[in-house]
C-alpha cells in the first residue's frame, strides 16, 4: 500500500529502456576498442623487433675516422653493439642515440667531435641497433646498458678516466642525464632536447608516435605501458636526476619547434639543474635538429662546453 501523498513512479517506457540500453552497448563498445586499441599502441611504443629495427647503413670509416667494432655484456646478460674511435688529447666522449634510433645517427656528430681530437665511444642500448632485447623502457634498465659501456670506455688503452664527457640526443638526452647523476666520474653533460620526464611529454609524444588524441587516450596508453613494462611512470623523471650532476657542468639545448617532445622540457631541467649549467634554446629548432639547423652555432658552442670542463683543457 502507497503512502499517503506518495506520487507513484511512472513505469519507464519501452523505448526509454531501448534507448538506454543501446546507449550502454556502444559505451561499452568504445571503451572496449579504445583499451584494445591504447594496449596495442603502448605495446609498440616501448617495444622494437629486431625485424623491423633502423640500422646503421654507415661507419665512422665513411667519415674517415680510425675506429674499432666494440661488443659489452649487461649485468643482465644483453649484448650490445658500439663503435669505439680513439681519443687523439686523451679526453673521450660517450654518444647515445635516441628513441628507436642506432649508432649510425650519431656519425655526423662523432665527426664534428673527432675533428678536434676527442675520442668517441658511439653505443647503442638495448632494444636498438643490432644489441639484445626489445624491451625500452626510457632508463629503468638501459643504467645497465650505460655502467655496461662506461665499464669499457674507462679500461680502454688511451682513455683518461679523468676526460669522460656524454652527449646524449632525444631519449639519449634523458639517459645521459639519468646516468651522470649516478657516476660521478662523468666530468660533462651535454643533452640534446632530452624530455624532462614521461610525465611531462606524454601529450606530446603520444600525438606524435601514434597519432592519437591526447586525451582520452595518452593516460590509457600510460596505464599499458606501466603494466607491460613493469615500472611507473613517474619513476622516469629527468628533472629529479639532473640536480644531483652539480657541480659538474651540463649544457641543454632545446628547441622551440619540437614536436616529438615537451618544448617546455630544457626550461624545466634548467631549472631544476644545478650550476654550472647552460641552456641554447631556438624557437626554430626541431627536435634534435640543433647541428643540422645551426651547424657552425653547434660546433663553436659544444665544442667550447667539451674544451673548457674536460680536464685535459685545465
Amino acid at each position: 500500500m502507497r503512502p499517503a501523498g506518495a506520487r507513484a513512479r511512472a513505469p519507464m517506457s519501452r523505448w526509454r529502456r531501448y534507448g538506454l540500453w543501446t546507449t550502454s552497448l556502444v559505451v561499452a563498445a568504445v571503451v572496449g576498442t579504445s583499451g584494445l586499441v591504447t594496449r596495442a599502441r603502448a605495446h609498440e611504443l616501448i617495444t622494437n623487433p629486431r625485424a623491423t629495427r633502423h640500422l646503421p647503413t654507415r661507419t665512422p670509416a665513411d667519415y674517415g675516422m680510425p675506429f674499432e667494432e666494440a661488443t659489452v655484456t649487461t649485468s643482465d646478460g644483453l649484448n650490445l653493439v658500439g663503435w669505439f674511435v680513439p681519443s687523439g688529447n686523451g679526453a673521450s666522449i660517450i654518444l647515445v642515440h635516441g628513441y628507436k634510433d642506432h649508432r649510425g645517427s650519431m656519425l655526423k656528430l662523432a665527426d664534428v667531435l673527432h675533428r678536434h681530437g676527442y675520442g668517441l665511444l658511439i653505443l647503442s642500448v638495448r632494444a636498438h641497433d643490432g644489441s639484445d632485447g626489445e624491451l625500452i623502457t626510457f632508463g629503468h634498465a638501459e643504467m645497465k646498458d650505460l655502467e655496461a659501456w662506461y665499464t669499457y670506455e674507462s679500461g680502454h688503452a688511451g682513455v683518461d678516466t679523468n676526460e669522460i664527457g656524454i652527449f646524449g640526443g632525444s631519449m639519449g638526452g634523458s639517459l645521459a642525464i639519468q646516468y651522470a647523476a649516478r657516476n660521478p666520474r662523468i666530468a660533462a653533460v651535454v643533452a640534446d632536447c632530452a624530455f624532462s620526464s614521461l610525465n611531462d611529454t606524454v601529450d606530446t609524444s603520444v600525438k606524435f608516435f601514434t597519432g592519437l588524441p591526447a586525451f582520452p587516450f595518452a593516460p590509457m596508453i600510460v596505464f599499458w605501458t606501466e603494466h607491460e613494462a613493469g615500472f611507473q611512470a613517474g619513476e622516469i623523471d629527468a628533472k629529479q636526476w639532473i640536480r644531483h650532476i652539480a657541480p659538474r657542468p651540463i649544457f641543454l639545448l632545446q628547441g622551440g619547434a619540437d614536436v616529438v617532445v615537451s618544448r617546455e622540457s630544457g626550461q624545466r631541467l634548467f631549472e631544476a639543474a644545478g650550476e654550472p649549467k647552460e641552456l641554447w634554446y631556438d624557437a626554430e629548432v626541431g627536435h634534435a635538429q640543433f647541428l643540422d639547423k645551426r651547424p657552425e652555432e653547434f660546433e663553436r658552442r659544444v665544442v667550447a662546453f667539451y674544451d673548457k670542463n674536460l680536464r685535459h683543457m685545465q
